[in-house]
């Protein structure tokens, strides 16, 4: 049977002489975003070929939890910033995860 997860991966790339700067805004929203409602996980990531190239892979309960992450204060305030930092377009994919998350062991 499916599982209702939903899955969004951003891949990011950041404009000349902005990555650095792009990664320290990136980094900034992880914590919030895994305090949301909803959040199974957020994990930020960055190319070990091309450091202008960053990933963010993150789960979510449902498709109303996404949209309610994307409505709120700190993800607002970066998408008013991604002109300056990004170049081109963000790269957005969902997905619906159809397997059982694995359990973390940490």
């Amino acid at each position: 049977m499916p599982v209702s997860n939903v899955t969004n991966i951003a891949f990011i790339r950041a404009k000349a002489r902005q990555s650095e700067e792009l990664g320290r805004r990136l980094l900034a929203l992880v914590e919030p975003s895994r305090q949301e409602p909803g959040c199974i996980n957020y994990d930020l990531h960055r190319s070990a070929d091309d450091p202008d190239s960053w990933c963010v892979y993150e789960n979510w309960r449902s498709a109303g939890d996404l949209a309610a992450h994307f409505a709120l204060p700190h993800m607002q305030d970066f998408i008013t910033r991604v002109p300056a930092l990004v170049e081109g377009e963000l790269d957005l994919r969902r997905f619906a995860m159809i397997s059982t998350p694995a359990p973390w062991r940490f």
